[in-house]
């Protein structure tokens, strides 16, 4: 296939019929406001983008809702890398990523793909939000808590921390608690259960899945620390949730 020769029908036809591409500027500084985790502003736009989505857009698919798909996927790609960028965890910015894409693919209309671009756009600024307000971490407590969110699946304790950055536990523990307001162990516990709720809330794994790919040793230990930091069981959870978005 000629590639080339398709290039420059598609630019003459693009010219004949007037289409113009969103400035790149533009659609940039949108992606700025995400980033800086400018909510309001982002939350403005998103009325804007909704009123004319496809307006300076190429079209990627013959089917309108495929199309709005890979659209979606492109936004959702350049946010995440733009987070990431901007100091947001790379696993964190990916799986968020991850779950709206799976959530993308599985509706059927073009109003509710967008609706759920809206949404994530609103999520990545909230999060970047959240994170320029925190309090600025010590490298070592940075690496830990980096650490910590790449490697849930395995059991994570406070002397593997340590050691990893060289130091004595018990200095170790008592910097990571007066920086991030929690002590070492609860931060895991905390970090794991809410990746728990959202897996029980956005996917079909099951409970069993869910506490082997978090590093819990069984179903028991798993259901007590979900129980304790929620309040109810991932059984009663997910029954719960299902219930409140049908």
């Amino acid at each position: 296939m000629n590639r080339r020769k398709e290039l420059i029908y598609k630019l003459y036809t693009q010219r004949e019929e007037e289409f113009v591409r969103m400035d790149i500027k533009s659609e940039f500084s949108r992606y700025d406001d995400i980033k800086n985790g400018n909510v309001e502003q982002v939350i403005k736009n998103n009325r804007l983008i909704k009123q004319n989505f496809f307006k300076g857009k190429g079209t990627l698919s013959k089917d309108p809702l495929r199309n709005t798909k890979y659209h979606f996927v492109v936004s959702i790609g350049v946010i995440t890398r733009m987070c990431v960028n901007a100091g947001l965890s790379h696993d964190e910015a990916y799986t968020m990523s991850d779950i709206f894409i799976q959530e993308a693919d599985l509706l059927t209309s073009i109003d509710a793909v967008i609706d759920l671009l809206g949404q994530a756009h609103i999520e990545f600024a909230e999060r970047m939000q959240e994170l320029q307000s925190d309090e600025p971490y010590s490298m070592h407590v940075r690496h830990a808590i980096d650490y910590i969110y790449d490697h849930l699946h395995e059991p994570l304790t406070m002397e593997k921390l340590a050691k990893m950055e060289g130091l004595n536990p018990s200095y170790f523990s008592k910097l990571f608690a007066k920086e991030v307001k929690t002590p070492v162990k609860a931060y895991i516990l905390a970090v794991k259960i809410n990746t728990a709720k959202n897996m029980l809330e956005k996917s079909e794994y099951s409970i069993e899945d869910i506490y082997f790919s978090l590093g819990f040793s069984s179903q028991s230990a798993f259901t007590a620390a979900f129980k304790k930091l929620t309040g109810t069981t991932p059984a009663k959870y997910r029954d719960t949730y299902n219930y409140t978005s049908m």
